[in-house]
């Protein structure tokens, strides 16, 4: 089937505020991640309906019992991850920021993908799977390097190793916080894509870039609690479907004006 045209006279008024803007900032949610093969963890369809998030996703049941977290959770969201691939979304972003349009990428999703497609400044505000931590040592590797000849896997000094995406029952760090929250109240542009934005305190950086008198354009396939609230106009669509097109008009425009 194929996707519905998005409206063109919102991404021309998307590529005009992006390019006067000063500074822009982009917020990324699961649905930007959605196209890369990444199912979201809330709503239809999310991994929170097969699994109880406070079973198996607390820092508690982590180091209760890390083999039945790695069995039940963790084990499959490596092989996931593993397979997936930065999406035309993704990489419409880092193009922005390779043309000086973009400051920083500021999101939730824990899956790499961002930096995999060339962003550069990345907050990774619940942390990342990207890679693990041991939980004794502190050590630190790529979770695609991890093999799971055993459950849970274990560093060389015997302590068992865990992401270091953030478990339920833990802090965001403060130092990613404070960044996120100047940004927003800093920036003149906020893209925010494939997020409703209801879950704090990533919820309230749309909100702090309003409230700053920035211009809030969201990208998702329907409307969510922000739209008419606080963006100032939703773009209609998947997110690699309407970065591309966006991106696409920004380039040409670029073109055009240059001598």
């Amino acid at each position: 089937m194929t996707p519905p045209t998005v409206d063109t006279a919102l991404l021309q008024r998307a590529a005009a505020d992006i390019a006067r803007s000063r500074r822009t900032l982009a917020l990324t949610g699961a649905g930007i991640s959605v196209e890369s093969g990444i199912p979201p963890f809330r709503g239809k369809g999310g991994l929170w309906e097969k699994i109880d998030p406070m079973k198996y996703a607390h820092i508690d049941a982590l180091v209760k019992d890390p083999e039945t977290v790695w069995r039940v959770l963790i084990k499959d969201m490596k092989e996931v991850l593993d397979r997936a691939r930065p999406n035309d979304a993704h990489r419409g972003l880092a193009r922005l920021e390779e043309m000086g349009l973009l400051q920083t990428v500021i999101t939730q999703n824990i899956d790499g993908l961002h930096q995999a497609a060339g962003s550069r400044d990345v907050i990774e505000f619940h942390g990342s799977f990207a890679r693990q931590r041991c939980m004794d040592c502190g050590r630190k590797m790529a979770t695609a390097d991890v093999e799971l000849h055993e459950l849970p896997p274990r560093c060389r000094c015997g302590g068992v190793l865990r992401p270091e995406a953030i478990f339920f029952g833990e802090l965001i760090p403060p130092e990613h916080l404070l960044r996120s929250q100047q940004l927003a109240a800093a920036c003149d542009t906020m893209l925010v894509i494939g997020t409703s934005a209801v879950v704090q305190p990533f919820a309230s950086l749309p909100v702090i870039a309003r409230g700053a008198g920035a211009t809030v354009i969201e990208i998702n396939p329907e409307k969510t609690p922000l739209t008419g609230e606080i963006s100032d106009y939703l773009l209609a669509g998947k997110a690699g479907q309407v970065m591309r097109a966006l991106v696409d008009i920004i380039e040409k425009e670029l073109r055009e004006t240059r001598p």
